[in-house]
C-alpha cells in the first residue's frame, strides 16, 4: 500500500489526491475476518480500524515523501482514531524535512455549498447532491443513492467536477431509465447532512450491505464529507430562530431523516378496514386470511419503510414478498394461497389512494405477478422443517419467522414428562412455565441445578426469545459450528453475560469475541 501511495506524489488536485486514499481505505472496508484465525475475535468494524491504524503505525516508520503524503489524506479521510494518529506522524515527518506534496495543504480543506435531492416517482429513493470547493476552486458535486427499501441505506456514491452539467440533467424529469423522478429540490446543509448521517450507520451497520461494487472506494471520501456539513441545530436552537423570523425552518428531508409517524394499533386496524371495505378487495373470498395478509402488509410498511404503509412500487412488493416476509413471517397454508392476490388489491388501492398514475400502479401489479412462482419456492413453510405444528406454534406465538431457530435453541427439552408435568403443555412464552423447562432440561445432569444456576438459564433464555442483543444468536452459532454441544454454549454465554454485567456495549463486544482461543 505505501509502494501504491507513490502515486499520489504525482497528483495536483486535493480531490484527485483524496479521492485515490479513499480507494485505498476501501480495499479493506467491510472485509470478512479470516475464518479460523484471530480475525474471527473482531468485528469487520474492528477490522478496518486496526488495518488502517496498522498502515499509519508502519508509514510514520518510514521517511519517505509518499509516506508523509499517505498519512495526509488518511488525516483527512480516515476514522477519527485514524486521522488523529496520521495527523500526528505527519507532523513528525515534516518536522524531520520530508518534502510534503503540493496538494497536502488544501487537502480536506474543503467548504459545503448547495445541496439538493431528488426522489424517484415511486418514493423508493433519494439521490441526494452535495457540492463542495476548496475555497471557491475545484469545485465538485458527491451524488449519494440512498435506498429505502433496504432499510434507508446508502447504496452508491461518486464524484464529478462537472457540476453544472449533472444540475441540469437532475432538473430533467426523466431518469436514465425514462423513470420520472421528482423535481430537483435545494434543501439546507444540516437536513443534508442529517439525513446522510443516518443512510450511512445503516449501512455500516448492516451485515452484508447490497452495495454497488464501486461503493468502497467512495466510503471514506464519503463520510468524511458528511462530516463537513454543518450539523442539525438543537431544537432549542430552532425554536429561538423561529421567533426571530416570520419564516419556518426547511423541513427535513427523506423519510430516513425524518421522525417517523406514530403507527398505533388502532390506526393501523382502521387502515386494514377501510381496505378491505373497498372495491379492490371485494374479490377477495377468504375475508379472515385477507385480513390478515393486510396486517402483514401494513406492519411491513409502517415498521419497515419508514411509516409509510400506503407507498408501494415495484421493487417494495418485490422486497416484501421475496425477502421480508419468507425471513419474518409465519404464514398458515391459508394465507400464503392468499397473500399475492391481497398484494394485488393493496397495490391498486393503495397506489390510488397515494396518488399514483395508472401507470405507476401498472408497474407495481406486474411486478407482483411476477413474483408470484418464486414466491411459492422461496417461502419455507414451518411444516417442511420436519417440526410439529403445535411445535411452532409454541415457540412463535407472534409469528416471527426469523426467531424460530433461537427460541428452539434456548431449549433443550420442549415435551415429555417432568415429575408429573406434560411439558407439551407448556407456554414457552410464560416465565413460570419457561422456568419448569429448563429445569426438566438439566434433569439429567449428576447434581441437580441450583436456583441461581437457573437463573442464569432463564436470563439466556429470555434474551434469546427476544434477540435482545442480535450478538447473542451470533455468538451461539459461531460455537455450535465449532462442535461445542449445545449445554456448553449456553454456559459459554452466561459467562459473557456475567463478565459484562449491566453494561450492554461490553456485552456485544465480549460476544463479538467469540469463539475465543
Amino acid at each position: 500500500m505505501l509502494r501504491a501511495a507513490r502515486e499520489l506524489l504525482a497528483v495536483r488536485s486535493p480531490l484527485d489526491a483524496e479521492l485515490m486514499v479513499s480507494e485505498l481505505l476501501g480495499t479493506w472496508w467491510r472485509q470478512e475476518p479470516v475464518p479460523g484465525g484471530a480475525w474471527t475475535r473482531r468485528r469487520r468494524a474492528d477490522v478496518e480500524e486496526l488495518v488502517g491504524e496498522g498502515l499509519v503505525s508502519y508509514a510514520a516508520d518510514q521517511r519517505s515523501p509518499a509516506a508523509l503524503a499517505l498519512l495526509s489524506g488518511i488525516a483527512c479521510l480516515g476514522t477519527a482514531r485514524q486521522a488523529v494518529k496520521a495527523e500526528q506522524a505527519a507532523l513528525a515527518l515534516m518536522d524531520r524535512g520530508v518534502a510534503t506534496p503540493a496538494w497536502a495543504p488544501r487537502a480536506g480543506a474543503v467548504e459545503a455549498a448547495d445541496c439538493y435531492v431528488t426522489s424517484d416517482a415511486f418514493g423508493d429513493r433519494d439521490e441526494v447532491v452535495c457540492v463542495f470547493s476548496y475555497a471557491g476552486e475545484d469545485e465538485h458535486a458527491l451524488v449519494v443513492v440512498v435506498d429505502y427499501n433496504a432499510g434507508g441505506m446508502i447504496k452508491d456514491g461518486w464524484v464529478t467536477s462537472q457540476v453544472g452539467k449533472l444540475l441540469d440533467y437532475c432538473r430533467e424529469l426523466g431518469g436514465p431509465d425514462g423513470a420520472a423522478r421528482s423535481e430537483l429540490s435545494q434543501v439546507s446543509t444540516p437536513n443534508a447532512r442529517r439525513l446522510l448521517e443516518s443512510a450511512l450507520a445503516v449501512t455500516e451497520t448492516m451485515t452484508n450491505p447490497p452495495v454497488s461494487k464501486s461503493f468502497p472506494s467512495y466510503h471514506a471520501f464519503i463520510r468524511a464529507r458528511i462530516r463537513t456539513l454543518p450539523p442539525s441545530q438543537s431544537r432549542g436552537q430552532q425554536a429561538g430562530r423561529r421567533s426571530q423570523s416570520a419564516g419556518t425552518s426547511a423541513p427535513t428531508v427523506g423519510p430516513g431523516a425524518a421522525r417517523r409517524p406514530i403507527w398505533r394499533p388502532d390506526r393501523r386496524a382502521m387502515l386494514v378496514a377501510e381496505f378491505l371495505a373497498s372495491d379492490e378487495a371485494e374479490d377477495l373470498s377468504d375475508t379472515e386470511a385477507a385480513s390478515r395478509c393486510a396486517d402483514h402488509i401494513v406492519n411491513y410498511g409502517c415498521d419497515q419503510d419508514f411509516g409509510r404503509p400506503l407507498r408501494v412500487s415495484p421493487a417494495k412488493v418485490e422486497t416484501f414478498l421475496l425477502d421480508w416476509l419468507p425471513r419474518k413471517v409465519m404464514l398458515t397454508a391459508a394465507e400464503q394461497h392468499a397473500m399475492p392476490h391481497v398484494l394485488v388489491a393493496w397495490a391498486r388501492w393503495a397506489g390510488a389512494k397515494s396518488g399514483l398514475d395508472i401507470a405507476a400502479i401498472s408497474k407495481t401489479l406486474d411486478s407482483v405477478f411476477d413474483s408470484i412462482a418464486m414466491f411459492t419456492k422461496v417461502y419455507r413453510d414451518p411444516a417442511s422443517f420436519g417440526l410439529e405444528p403445535g411445535l411452532v406454534a409454541r415457540l412463535l406465538p407472534d409469528r416471527d419467522l426469523e426467531a424460530l431457530p433461537r427460541r428452539a435453541f434456548a431449549f433443550g427439552v420442549l415435551d415429555g414428562n417432568f415429575r408429573g408435568t406434560d411439558l407439551g403443555a407448556l407456554d414457552p412464552a410464560s416465565a413460570q412455565d419457561r422456568r419448569i423447562l429448563l429445569a426438566a432440561d438439566h434433569d439429567d445432569c449428576d447434581h441437580p441445578a441450583s436456583e441461581e444456576h437457573l437463573d442464569q438459564h432463564a436470563t439466556i433464555a429470555d434474551r434469546l426469545w427476544r434477540g435482545d442483543p442480535p450478538e447473542l444468536w451470533d455468538a451461539a452459532q459461531r460455537l455450535l459450528d465449532r462442535g461445542l454441544p449445545r449445554h456448553e454454549v449456553v454456559h459459554a454465554l452466561i459467562s459473557a453475560i456475567t463478565a459484562a454485567g449491566q453494561d450492554e456495549r461490553a456485552l456485544r463486544m465480549t460476544l463479538g469475541d467469540l469463539p475465543s482461543d
